[in-house]
């Protein structure tokens, strides 16, 4: 019996119910025929009185037969049926038009590991515009598509806000520096004072030792009494004791003044960092151009509000571009940089290779930037897509097929072999290796000279064997 996947399902199905329903019937034909069959006899008192004890009910023979009939093609409907589904579970087939298959035969030759990509002409190098400071458009000095050199106005925006920030910095800095300079001239005046204050002390030593040695010469002729020798003494030694404390006390100010002043030199200077930083902001209000090229994507009008980060532009170096392709997350593990990419326009090669790999994967892709190797095709155009072709590895001898869609639907694990009277296409494992757009490298399970269907396996997934009826 031949049938497809989906009527293999539904006629398992149907052969349950009708063997279910078979089995209900016999059921109810046998009950009814318990029934029918019991035996009725009369009671003692009518046996007595009559020959009544001679009657009973006694099953119709046509009934009989009906029942073996019925029981017998019951037997034979079930037999079949688990036949039908042991055949099926066995060795489950297909019968499959040939002219809806695609068949291809198994060769040696040369296998190119390439991919063909896709690639779109972007600019080589591009510096994004993006507004720092936000603001109101005030002036637009440029339009789209404009050739810019390097510093020209492009727009300039007003900013009340940083304006009033620039202000407040200039006043907290002019303040900060008359604070530093009071400071400096504090401690000017005291280092004076204490310089005095040392000098008066000093002075009073030399004089009190002066005076100490003729109080002691008058002392020993007996014209000065001891008492005021000792006094005198006493307060050479006190003023000697002020001169050490004042000289402590001069270090000690001049070392914190000397910190305050610091801690104010600090506070001031990061103060003028502040409004070097605010008067740079108040500058970007004035949109320049970094670099000197061609600006595209840029759209401002006088009096639109521009908020801080948005974009609004961009600049492209004129006549220098690369390739940005699109490739299948397939392959991102044998892409790698400085591959080489081949690329044909209007009869001439031209060279380029990977710069760049982007390892975000979008929608089951990655993307590759793409640089041509000394000479780029002529007459490029951003935007232009171009049809290329990135080589993977080296050529090689193998075993190959024509790629097809059957490698979707098996990921290239099994195949469809027909056999060599063209009448069936059994199922094989197999084992493939690298692919391009033309070709698959058999690695194991396929012969030379063998012939495979390489057209779309699907609902074929639980079929074993294709019938092929030309």
């Amino acid at each position: 019996m031949d049938i497809g996947n989906t009527e293999y399902a539904v006629f398992i199905i149907k052969e349950k119910a009708i063997i279910k329903k078979m089995l209900n019937q016999i059921k109810n034909i046998t009950d009814e025929k318990s029934q029918n069959t019991s035996v009725f006899l009369p009671s003692s008192t009518a046996l007595a009185g009559s020959g009544a004890a001679m009657d009973q009910k006694i099953e119709d023979s046509g009934k009989k037969w009906k029942f073996i009939i019925i029981s017998s093609i019951a037997v034979i409907i079930v037999g079949v049926a688990i036949w039908s589904v042991m055949s099926l579970n066995g060795d489950r087939s297909f019968r499959a038009q040939a002219d809806t298959l695609t068949i291809a035969k198994v060769t040696t030759g040369i296998f190119e590991d390439y991919i063909p990509i896709r690639g779109r002409i972007v600019p080589r190098t591009t510096v994004f515009l993006d507004a720092i400071e936000g603001g109101r458009v005030d002036r637009v000095y440029a339009e789209d598509g404009d050739i810019l050199t390097k510093g020209d106005l492009i727009v300039s925006l007003s900013n009340s806000s940083l304006q009033l920030q620039v202000t407040n910095s200039e006043a907290q800095v002019a303040e900060q520096l008359n604070n530093m300079r009071t400071i400096e001239l504090s401690m000017e005046q005291n280092r004076l004072n204490n310089a005095r204050t040392i000098v008066d002390i000093e002075h009073k030593i030399k004089t009190l030792e002066s005076d100490l040695q003729g109080d002691r010469q008058l002392g020993e002729l007996g014209f000065l009494s001891k008492k005021a020798l000792i006094d005198k003494e006493n307060e050479l030694i006190y003023h000697q004791n002020l001169l050490k404390l004042s000289k402590e006390s001069q270090k000690t100010d001049e070392r914190l003044q000397k910190q305050q002043l610091e801690a104010q030199r600090e506070a001031s200077g990061r103060l003028e960092k502040n409004l070097v930083t605010a008067r740079k902001n108040l500058e970007d209000l004035n949109i320049k151009a970094p670099i000197g090229g061609k600006l595209s994507g840029f759209d401002a009008e006088v009096g639109q509000n521009i908020m801080p980060g948005v974009r609004i532009g961009q600049i492209d170096i004129p006549d220098q571009f690369k390739l940005q392709a699109d490739i299948d997350e397939f392959y991102i593990n044998r892409v790698d940089m400085g591959q080489s990419v081949s690329y044909q326009h209007n009869g001439k090669d031209y060279k380029a290779e990977i710069k760049k790999i982007y390892p975000q994967v979008n929608d089951g892709k990655f993307q590759v930037d793409i640089e041509f190797i000394d000479k780029e095709p002529p007459a490029l155009r951003r935007g232009q897509t171009l049809q290329a072709k990135l080589t993977l590895g080296d050529e090689s001898e193998a075993v190959l097929i024509p790629n097809g869609s059957f490698y979707q639907d098996t990921g290239g694990n099994w195949i469809f072999v027909v056999t060599k009277d063209g009448a069936e296409a059994v199922k094989r494992s197999i084992r493939l290796g690298r692919r391009n757009s033309s070709y698959i490298e058999v690695v194991e399970g396929l012969e030379p000279g063998e012939q495979v269907v390489i057209s779309s396996y699907s609902g074929f997934d639980e079929i074993d064997r294709l019938k092929i009826k030309n």
